[in-house]
């Protein structure tokens, strides 16, 4: 071969692979490994902290009362049901009697003829008394003996003992008379507060037992709401902190409430802390018994200072820091990090300064020495 055709052909190749090796590196350190990675960046800012805390639970009444009878029967009638508003004292249904008119009949009978029997002891007692006090005249004039005055003493001690037995047999008959009539009021169901009938458990006609119940009612200015939270962000939860509570049957309509109280016990199963937190005014309709509820409780507001955002957090080496734009260098900085409220923001303790820039989203991950390109938005990932 000419040397001159071998020369042609080197420069020809040469033509072609330059421009596509220059391609090549060109896609590589634009967009290839060795391309800087996208990242968008923020200032640390100074701002004071409303944190608040996020839990969820569950719709309960403070006060359930659950009425029923005091011994076991037949339930004659029920003029309540489920949802109806009852008043304190109301009667709700009641149970059969069975025999029991007729037995406060029979002793008011009872009642009456002991009643009468006492009369007639104490007619003779005032007899034998009177027939005392004439003979013992009789006897200061000596128109009589002492021993018919001893008889009419006598008589006058058995008429006293008549009319005491009698008087017993008067207390005893009311008694009993009192006792029935105490049994037959509580044949009837009454609502003993201002409520609402939150379960009906039986129907007319049903053979229950003694303290088995039959309607339920609640008082609705008890309802609260049974809340969890996480442990590890509880800190500053207590009493008396305002709170917000969305019904799972009203997302769009959050009712004003406060923490009642935080449970001493807590869930060592789920790592949650227990609290009530109740209504500032009762919710109307009034929602069932047993609704998820979402509640977020406001914290007392933090002094000012270093807060960035919950994304610009990451670990690193078994720390945790974030990375900071130094003299446009990479730097991983550890941080100590204090409260996050539920915009993103998090409390800065130590670590960084106001005014410090740091990387908030990275298109990939980041090590010391990576090349950056620093953008408005990364596609794909929220702003």
């Amino acid at each position: 071969m000419k040397p001159l055709a071998l020369k042609g052909r080197t420069l020809t190749i040469a033509a072609v692979v330059v421009p596509l090796l220059l391609l090549f590196a060109y896609v590589a350190v634009r967009s290839g490994p060795l391309a800087p990675v996208a990242v968008t960046a923020a200032t640390v800012e100074a701002r004071s902290l409303a944190p608040e805390l996020f839990g969820v639970g569950t719709v309960e009444s403070r006060y359930t009362y659950r009425i029923g009878p005091t011994a076991a029967g037949r339930v004659r009638r029920l003029l309540v049901d489920v949802g109806d508003r009852v008043t304190a004292g109301q009667v709700m249904g009641e149970m059969d009697p069975v025999d029991l008119d007729d037995r406060v009949r029979a002793q008011e009978a009872a009642l009456n003829r002991s009643t009468a029997q006492q009369r007639e002891a104490e007619v003779r007692h005032a007899y034998a008394q009177a027939e005392v006090s004439r003979y013992e005249q009789l006897l200061a004039a000596r128109s009589t003996s002492g021993e018919i005055l001893a008889a009419r003493a006598q008589a006058l001690q058995v008429a006293a003992a008549a009319l005491s037995v009698a008087r017993e047999d008067v207390a005893r008959a009311g008694a009993d008379r009192d006792m029935l009539l105490a049994q037959r009021k509580n044949l009837r169901l009454v609502s003993p507060v201002d409520g609402v009938v939150a379960a009906r458990d039986v129907d007319p006609g049903t053979t229950v037992v003694a303290g088995q119940t039959v309607v339920e009612v609640v008082d609705p200015r008890s309802l609260w709401v049974h809340v969890r939270f996480d442990q590890g962000a509880s800190q500053g939860l207590r009493s008396g902190l305002a709170s917000q509570v969305v019904l799972r049957s009203r997302s769009r309509e959050p009712l004003a409430g406060s923490v009642l109280r935080v449970e001493l016990q807590a869930d060592a199963v789920t790592e949650e802390m227990l609290a009530k937190v109740v209504f500032s005014v009762s919710p109307d309709p009034l929602p069932s018994i047993g609704e998820l509820a979402e509640v977020t409780v406001s914290l007392a507001a933090l002094a000012s200072g270093p807060v960035v955002p919950n994304a610009a957090v990451q670990r690193a080496d078994g720390a945790t820091g974030v990375w900071q734009l130094v003299d446009g260098d990479l730097r991983f900085t550890p941080v100590t990090l204090g409260v996050t409220d539920l915009e993103g923001r998090v409390q800065v303790l130590s670590g960084l300064n106001v005014g410090d820039r740091i990387v908030v989203y990275s298109a990939r991950s980041l090590r010391s020495g990576s090349r950056i390109d620093i953008v408005e938005r990364i596609p794909g990932v929220a702003p």
